[in-house]
């Protein structure tokens, strides 16, 4: 299920400063370094783990990368619940709740 969220920022690109507390260029080299930390995390995690089934089967992500920290940044922003964010991305609330949480865990 694709947001919205990602697709409005890149639209309107002045607007992320009021809605991010972040201006759009700055927003750019997060989610760069949050693509880069989440690849680092995910090849230490593969190395340890014995495989059943073969790699790349199970649940794809319900957000992408960038979404995922736009969601991150929301919420720390705005302050807002979990459910809030939930409604937003269109995602559980407990989905919003995990994703930021391995969010907060890898910066």
């Amino acid at each position: 299920m694709k947001s919205y969220t990602w697709a409005y920022i890149q639209k309107y690109s002045k607007q992320t400063k009021r809605l991010l507390g972040i201006d759009y260029q700055q927003l750019k080299q997060l989610i760069a370094l949050g693509k880069l930390l989440n690849q680092n995390n995910k090849e230490k995690i593969e190395k340890t783990k014995t495989r059943i089934n073969q790699s790349g089967s199970g649940n794809h992500p319900k957000l992408s990368e960038e979404e995922q920290i736009i969601l991150m940044l929301i919420y720390l922003r705005h302050n807002v619940s979990f459910q809030f964010l939930g409604l937003v991305f269109q995602v559980s609330e407990s989905t919003a709740h995990n994703i930021f949480t391995y969010l907060a865990k890898t910066f």
